[in-house]
């Protein structure tokens, strides 16, 4: 027995080519939803040579309570060295 609605098609298709009065009145992302194109450009590898590669070890209990906060849990540990080394405060 199937249900409800399995095995029926959508009337309504997103994949549908677009016509020709659509692509006449397309914006660029940019210009559309330019908050969600800075959200998506900003993600990543930061531009540049400004970070280094390194490994180093450290206590593992230091390690999950930084995971613990979530993201961003390396860009916290290199806020912290920067003012351990008196490079921010």
């Amino acid at each position: 027995m199937r249900k409800s609605g399995q095995g029926r098609r959508s009337r309504v298709r997103d994949d549908s080519p677009l016509s020709a009065a659509e692509l006449r009145t397309a914006r660029p992302a940019r210009d559309a939803v330019p908050h969600v194109v800075e959200a998506v450009r900003r993600r990543g590898r930061p531009r540049g040579e400004s970070k280094a590669l390194v490994t180093l070890r450290l206590d593992k209990d230091v390690v999950a309570a930084l995971r613990a906060g979530g993201d961003g849990w390396q860009t916290r540990i290199n806020e912290l060295l920067r003012v351990a080394v008196g490079l921010r405060g």
